[in-house]
């Protein structure tokens, strides 16, 4: 992130309560059976918005996800993306932005403007848009799961910038999800949709830093996820 955002998190968001406790993890129940998925803007400098769509465009090809992101208008669009200043970056999670009114975004990109630098940027719409293919965050895979001290992970978050409540943070940093619903690889600390992790919030010494790129294991899941 940049250096103002440094210690922000995006958000997870479900249309539903999903089921079960909750390298790579897609929930199966929001894997998209469609090969061609609609992007609208709500909002947004028209050149901060090519910026966008040519970013996400890195999970799809002949060499990436069998999908396609097509630009269209917003009321005609699968994934709405919104620039909503102050409302954090978060992103629902595949399919369940079908049950999302149309009026609304899926996406907002919180702190994302037409200065925000390339890699802060792909960064963030990569992650983002990795939610909006059905991929969860990284670090509640159950597979080989992250050993939190619950105790530094709340005193951070529930404080300045994130100011997250117990039950955000509950949500998005201790919840695992039942391996049942998952098509998953072990956990992997250069995914993309991992958050940066520092080792005072672990008790294994187990730390991710800020990634900025697929992974090779980001790559390879989603060509599996989505094979041609």
């Amino acid at each position: 992130m940049s250096e103002n955002n440094q210690n922000h998190f995006c958000t997870i968001r479900t249309a539903a309560p999903t089921e079960g406790n909750t390298k790579a993890a897609l929930l199966n129940e929001s894997r998209w059976d469609v090969s061609r998925i609609k992007i609208g803007f709500l909002e947004g400098d028209p050149d901060l918005r090519r910026r966008v769509l040519a970013v996400a465009q890195e999970w799809t090809g002949p060499d990436m996800a069998n999908l396609e992101f097509a630009s269209a208008s917003d009321t005609d669009a699968d994934l709405r993306v919104a620039f909503e200043q102050g409302n954090g970056s978060w992103s629902y999670l595949g399919t369940h932005a079908q049950q999302i009114p149309v009026s609304e975004p899926t996406i907002n990109f919180g702190w994302l403007t037409p200065d925000s630098d390339d890699d802060e940027l792909r960064r963030v719409v990569l992650h983002e848009f990795g939610h909006a293919i059905g991929l969860i965050h990284e670090h509640q895979n159950p597979q080989r799961p992250i050993q939190w001290n619950r105790a530094a992970v709340i005193a951070d978050l529930s404080g300045p910038p994130n100011n997250w409540s117990p039950e955000t943070i509950e949500h998005n940093i201790f919840e695992k999800y039942d391996p049942a619903a998952l098509t998953s690889t072990d956990t992997d600390s250069q995914s993309i949709m991992m958050y940066p992790i520092p080792a005072s919030w672990t008790t294994d010494g187990f730390s991710a830093g800020l990634n900025s790129n697929l992974s090779d294991t980001d790559k390879e899941f989603i060509r599996t996820a989505y094979p041609w």
